[in-house]
């Protein structure tokens, strides 16, 4: 085979497998954080939606106490102040309870430490940012930096 057409061949196997690689990095996350995503939807549905509601709108009143002096659920949709907090701050609260951010904070949301994984802790995450519109997504993600 002569010089040139083995060059040729080989250069069109390496742009295969750049081609590849980069369809790996672009393509296969997108597909895990989409089955990441839908995780999250169903175990808000079971976990979450009961307090925090189906669509994420939280209770009514939610920035008023109730009579026993404790908040209601927060909407975890755009209207709420979910995407306030850093990506650690929202790991926390959902593992661990508010007490975990907010010391001597009671509140009637359970810790889903050992009722929830982390990776699922994550995944419910994951959907409730999934639903916020861009000015929301991007402030939070730069909150989870560090830089707001």
């Amino acid at each position: 085979m002569p010089f040139f057409r083995r060059r040729t061949i080989l250069a069109g196997a390496a742009v295969l497998v750049l081609g590849a690689v980069v369809l790996a990095w672009v393509i296969v996350p997108g597909r895990e954080h989409a089955a990441r995503v839908e995780l999250g939807r169903r175990l808000y549905a079971d976990h979450c939606a009961s307090c925090h509601g189906t669509a994420l709108q939280g209770e009514p009143n939610w920035q008023y106490p109730k009579p026993d002096g404790r908040m209601p659920a927060p909407p975890h949709d755009a209207s709420g102040h979910t995407w306030h907090h850093s990506d650690e701050e929202l790991f926390r609260i959902t593992k661990f309870g508010m007490a975990a951010v907010v010391p001597g904070y009671e509140s009637v949301m359970p810790a889903f430490a050992g009722v929830l994984s982390d990776r699922e802790i994550e995944a419910v995450l994951a959907y409730i940012k999934s639903t916020w519109p861009d000015r929301e997504r991007t402030y939070q993600q730069e909150r989870s930096r560090g830089r707001s």
